[in-house]
């Protein structure tokens, strides 16, 4: 589904990449950078995961502020 025009995509096309299910589950994760903040555990990188409930498959997004609806309208396709 990756570079398909939203304009031209039935219904059916939207849900998860890998089964189709429609329920999705968004948290947050951090993890450290190299060097100094690896060394002092200082987390740099925030992102968020959106998850399907059915079978799991999940994305990362780099957490620029965004809502969350906008990046699960992402993942749906």
């Amino acid at each position: 589904m990756t570079g398909a025009d939203p304009a031209t995509m039935d219904a059916d096309d939207r849900g998860c990449p890998k089964c189709g299910h429609t329920e999705t589950d968004v948290g947050t994760i951090s993890t450290t950078g190299g060097g100094l903040s690896k060394m002092f555990d200082i987390q740099t990188n925030s992102f968020q995961v959106v998850s399907c409930t059915n079978c799991g498959y999940s994305e990362l997004y780099r957490d620029t502020g965004s809502a969350g609806s906008d990046i699960v309208d992402v993942f749906l396709g």
